[in-house]
């Protein structure tokens, strides 16, 4: 069985939604970044921590990934072109969104407060706003990002997405509202928010 190690208000949420998209059997233990049972499973201290037979993968996409190709589902085959496509989204999805809300949480309540430099957050969501634009234009008339086929990419997006609206950043295109709305609408994504 698999064990999922982390808090539902972390990248870890991603895993767990993977997980129920999977219809996989799994063991949440709920733990929080850096605390003495994290670090003793990555000296980072970050979460989420995926034990499979005791061995330890870090960082959401990783676990996803592996899970994905393993289990055959939420990806397209390794070499493939849909595959290049898909981790170009998901990349995107990491550098622009990700990236950008993960720099305004530091500067907000992660880093000590004398290293936070508070008069970034401006910067930070005229970034996120151009992302934005440039997700709905690689999104276009789709239902998800690769067409009628859901993937880890949607997942790191929308998780984004969802993460921006809680911390306040506007996502003012209707389409991408659209798109956030028809996947947190899947059973999967209501089944983790319960886990």
């Amino acid at each position: 069985m698999y064990k999922l190690i982390g808090g539902k208000k972390s990248r870890a949420f991603r895993v767990l939604w993977a997980l129920e998209e999977m219809d996989l059997a799994y063991e949440f233990e709920p733990a929080d970044p850096r605390s003495d049972r994290v670090r003793a499973l990555n000296p980072s201290g970050k979460i989420p921590v995926f034990l499979v037979d005791d061995t330890p993968i870090t960082d959401s996409v990783a676990i996803m990934q592996f899970l994905a190709d393993k289990h055959g589902k939420l990806t397209f085959p390794a070499g493939s072109l849909q595959r290049a496509r898909q981790d170009s989204l998901t990349q995107f999805a990491c550098d622009e969104m990700d990236g950008t809300l993960w720099t305004a949480a530091r500067n907000s309540f992660v880093l000590p407060e004398d290293k936070r430099v508070p008069e970034i957050k401006d910067t930070l969501r005229w970034e996120f706003a151009r992302s934005m634009k440039t997700l709905a234009r690689r999104l276009g008339d789709k239902t998800y990002l690769m067409g009628d086929v859901f993937t880890i990419a949607d997942i790191v997006a929308v998780h984004c997405a969802t993460w921006a609206r809680g911390a306040s950043f506007e996502i003012p295109e209707t389409s991408v509202n659209d798109y956030v709305a028809r996947a947190t609408a899947r059973p999967a994504y209501k089944r983790a928010q319960a886990a």
